[in-house]
């Protein structure tokens, strides 16, 4: 087993990896100080359904609930995947990280973006988003998030990289935005708003904050039309979603692109970004499939049976809090259903839209 972890930690970890996380505090749940276990319990029994569902508790708490995720998650996010938290397809020949930033390229270029422009990333996790646009229009890039311990990792990254005169992060909650009316130039979300109790609420404090001629990008996590309420593989699915990625609920393409409009845009553009441009694309879900290779045998029952088991041993040891190998745990069902919902076509993560706030507009 040692020999096993030693070779695929440093083969996945180490020579894939192009991240600022150090090896001695991954994965750690740094967030979560010593609480790892009675963090991980806490978010757990929001998605505790078993005497009905929970949603209402998830909805209702949903910032300590998406906290208690982002404490426990960052670091093994960081460690296995980047500093920029979410999925991108895969042209044929690009490796992982120039889909990422192709991705957020793109992003850019649809907004429109140029030097000096005042820009706001919603839900901006460690910064990897913010940085890479930033550099790659010349713009200054605010970044919220309402958990301190990102706030914190971004920042450092950002020093890291000498950007602090483009990017700068506040934290704050998307849902009351600690910023002035029409205020900034554009605005993008990649994969945040997911986390949103109600997109009505959320997009409308986004248009707030938004100047009149000013657009508003979007990568959201949706069901697609290929979902089915009534089959019950397609709700274990999106419950497996939703339980590994600390979310109150997953809304629907027809729902955002409604919820944008009843909050005063005029959508222009929505598009499924993961949908394959080519039968030689490499799917979105393509890293976290159950792969017997050094970079997806972790994705695998075996693979992560063996995580587990290295895991829960550091924590007998004393070198990780008790509560990492939990953590690891409903992090795999997230991957798994993930996987999944990708392959099924019932689930994407990058669905796209561009709304613009109208120059008409009396807000």
């Amino acid at each position: 087993i040692f020999s096993f972890c030693k070779s695929w930690f440093f083969s996945t970890c180490l020579m894939e990896s192009n991240r600022d996380a150090p090896i001695y505090r991954i994965p750690k749940a740094s967030g979560a100080g010593n609480d790892v276990k009675k963090t991980v319990d806490s978010y757990m029994e929001f998605h505790n359904d078993a005497n009905g569902s929970n949603l209402a508790a998830r909805t209702e708490k949903y910032t300590e609930m998406i906290n208690h995720y982002y404490d426990l998650c960052t670091d093994f996010y960081e460690w296995g995947w980047g500093q920029s938290f979410h999925f991108a397809n895969r042209y044929r020949g690009e490796n992982f990280y120039s889909s990422i930033a192709r991705s957020e390229h793109w992003l850019a270029l649809q907004m429109g973006l140029k030097p000096g422009m005042k820009v706001l990333d919603v839900g901006c996790g460690v910064g990897g988003p913010a940085r890479e646009i930033a550099r790659f229009a010349n713009c200054n890039v605010v970044g919220v998030n309402n958990n301190a311990y990102q706030i914190q990792r971004a920042i450092k990254h950002t020093k890291s990289a000498e950007l602090e005169h483009l990017v700068e992060f506040v934290k704050g909650n998307f849902m009351e935005l600690p910023f002035p009316d029409n205020h900034f130039d554009a605005i993008y979300q990649i994969e945040a708003t997911a986390h949103a109790p109600d997109k009505v609420a959320c997009y409308s404090e986004l248009y707030r904050v938004l100047k009149p001629g000013g657009v508003f990008a979007s990568y959201e996590w949706c069901l697609t039309k290929k979902y089915d309420a009534d089959n019950a593989e397609h709700v274990r699915i999106k419950k497996g979603i939703e339980e590994g990625d600390g979310l109150p609920d997953i809304a629907t393409t027809d729902e955002v692109v409604i919820a944008l409009t009843k909050s005063g845009y005029k959508v222009v553009k929505e598009e499924d970004r993961c949908l394959p441009l080519s039968p030689n694309d490499t799917p979105w879900y393509d890293p976290i499939a159950p792969k017997y290779t050094i970079k997806n045998i972790h994705h695998t029952e075996f693979g992560h049976n063996i995580s587990t088991r290295f895991l829960r041993l550091l924590e007998k040891t004393r070198i990780l809090n008790k509560g990492t190998a939990d953590v690891q745990a409903f992090l795999h069902t997230a991957a798994v259903n993930l996987f999944l919902g990708g392959q099924k076509e019932i689930f994407t993560p990058s669905f796209f839209t561009l709304a613009i706030k109208e120059e008409s507009s009396d807000e």
